[in-house]
């Protein structure tokens, strides 16, 4: 029966589906993740709109676990699932360009990289991510923080409307006009709704950055946190900057006796004139010694793709995640004790400000709700030896556990780990019997559930 239902799904669909009899299925049920390995019922990759409305209505006949996946860079695995069925867009990362009216619509599958790409030829951008390989539907569901945030606000609040199924399989557009209740839901609330087969977003003139990563020897962890702390706080929006630990790459401009030393540093993208941007990072320069820096003017993508070589398919993933109002004496203290014990070249952890842009908008104007803080902590272990598992998550869990009672109760769902589910409530504050409401009127049997979820 099930053959024969698979079959149907199968003349729906102009994309593919992928069961296990399939030769592409061990690479297609792939995630980030390396950690995560689950065998689905079925993938579809749809082509369009009408093939995700085939799909959802395929998981909900069959009672089927339901999971969609973007640019597969959930960190708990929510792009997949056992025995159920996987929605990946993969087939779906067009993006079109309005240079007239500063907007540009990009589908569900779309990266970061394939935004930017388009949107750069116009000297536009919107708010992205770090990384150019994640993708435009999580991140923005999630809220969007990025390198232009302080200037432009999320990834979110340059959202003007999505084409969303719901989880009754119809297409609905979400807008300030239309369907408003559910815009403001899918501003911060995740993928609790439906799935976002295209989002169009407003773009601003960013062409070329000037920025770059700058390395400072762990003594002066203390002084490049507190400075940043100070800096930050009434730095123009141009600046985006945010500081980290990290273990040095094997990169060229690193010299060679130190790769694999750890260090603290601060990576800026300052999307003001160009020829402001040295004077721009002089402050940086200031306040300690610069060991090595990889620092000038690039376009905007160049730096959004900096780091993806860093983070390769098939690491294993484990974070945990906080809001800051106040980046305290006494939380530097506990990041200068565990962001130096740093694990693996590819594990890191960064402090991002979120105030500027973010800060103009109200706290229950979007599903976004911590509008009141200044900082979005992320403690990202991330290695490539699944025998280290146990060590290295433990670094996280031990640096989480001495930040988060000088932090929000709330933090980032997309730097949210699996067993952070119980925390739904704190993360959104005064919002999350809101999103109940909208939960319980576009998806009342939760459908949508494999995600930091939201119950109807």
């Amino acid at each position: 029966m099930i053959t024969l239902t698979i079959d149907k799904l199968r003349e729906q669909v102009r994309g593919d589906v992928i069961t296990a009899d399939d030769e592409r299925y061990d690479e297609a049920r792939k995630v980030r993740n390396g950690m995560i390995d689950k065998r689905p019922q079925v993938i579809v990759r749809p082509a369009n709109a009408g093939d995700v409305m085939s799909a959802v209505n395929f998981a909900r006949e069959g009672g089927l676990d339901l999971a969609i996946r973007g640019g597969a860079h959930s960190v708990p695995g929510f792009g997949t699932v056992d025995k159920g069925v996987v929605i990946d867009l993969s087939g779906m990362r067009g993006v079109r360009v309005n240079p007239q009216r500063r907007t540009a619509r990009a589908e569900g599958g779309a990266t970061w990289g394939d935004f930017n790409a388009a949107t750069n030829a116009f000297g536009l951008a919107s708010t992205g991510g770090i990384i150019s390989t994640t993708g435009v539907g999580g991140l923005t569901l999630g809220g969007g923080i990025g390198y232009l945030a302080r200037g432009y606000g999320l990834s979110c609040d340059n959202l003007v409307s999505a084409d969303v199924v719901t989880a009754d399989g119809k297409f609905v557009v979400a807008s300030e006009r239309e369907n408003e209740d559910l815009f403001w839901a899918i501003r911060g609330g995740g993928g609790n709704f439906g799935v976002v087969t295209s989002f169009e977003f407003k773009l601003h003139p960013v062409k070329d950055i000037y920025g770059g990563p700058m390395f400072y020897e762990l003594k002066y962890a203390r002084d490049v946190l507190s400075f940043f702390r100070e800096y930050i706080a009434g730095a123009p929006r141009e600046m985006g900057a945010f500081p980290a630990f990290q273990i040095a790459p094997p990169l060229p401009f690193i010299p060679e006796k130190r790769h694999g030393d750890t260090f603290v540093l601060v990576v800026a993208c300052w999307s003001g004139p160009v020829a402001d941007g040295e004077r721009a990072l002089k402050p940086f320069h200031d306040v300690a010694p610069v060991f090595a820096e990889h620092v000038g003017a690039m376009p905007y993508p160049a730096l959004n793709a900096a780091f993806d070589g860093l983070y390769p398919t098939g690491l294993q993933h484990y974070w945990k995640a906080n809001f800051v109002k106040e980046l305290s004496d006494q939380a530097i203290a506990a990041h200068v004790e565990h962001g130096t014990k740093v694990p693996a070249m590819t594990s890191t952890m960064h402090i991002y400000p979120i105030n500027g842009a973010c800060h103009d908008v109200a706290s229950d104007q979007t599903a976004f709700a911590y509008r009141d803080a200044n900082f979005a902590t992320v403690i990202a272990g991330m290695w490539p030896d699944p025998a280290q598992n146990s060590a290295n998550t433990r670094w996280v869990r031990d640096y989480y556990d001495a930040t988060a009672p000088l932090s929000e109760a709330g933090g980032y769902i997309n730097f949210m780990a699996e067993d952070d589910q119980s925390r739904i409530k704190a993360n959104y504050k005064g919002n999350y019997q809101r999103l109940v409401d909208v939960k319980k009127k576009y998806d009342a049997g939760n459908l949508f559930h494999v995600n930091q979820n939201i119950k109807p």
